[in-house]
């Protein structure tokens, strides 16, 4: 078992080309609703590490600092494209229950209850050395 990260990517998506602030409410509930679902499903298989969702870029902050000075604060990023992060959930599990995991996330219903293929980037996260290794 490991900890992967699955990063919810938020822009065209196969079958969904509609921003979700375009979407009908109860098209929106029911995405929650499915995202809530999931989660309640992965805590009780006890795979769930942590799942959030992510503020805009409109909101976001990039920090630059080279360790003397003053840190530079910039607002964004702002990317070029429709895509941006939206959430992730971090999960502990095998690499192969974790793109099912990815899978299913993918599948979340959108306008219209059609499933929206959203980019699910799979990320293993690395383990720090142990003292004695360094």
């Amino acid at each position: 078992m490991a900890k992967f990260l699955l990063l919810m990517n938020y822009g065209p998506a196969a079958n969904c080309d509609v921003p979700m602030d375009q979407w009908a409410r109860e098209d929106i509930a029911a995405h929650i609703r499915f995202q809530q679902d999931l989660g309640k499903e992965l805590a009780e298989n006890g795979e769930l590490v942590d799942a959030q969702g992510l503020a805009g870029p409109e909101l976001a902050k990039t920090v630059t600092f080279t360790g003397s000075g003053t840190p530079v604060i910039t607002d964004g990023p702002f990317p070029e494209s429709k895509e941006l992060l939206a959430g992730y959930w971090l999960v502990d599990a095998t690499l192969e229950r974790a793109l099912e995991i990815a899978a299913q996330a993918s599948a979340a219903p959108g306008p219209n209850g059609v499933p929206i293929g959203q980019p699910i980037e799979v990320r293993e996260l690395m383990s720090a050395p142990a003292s004695t290794d360094l």
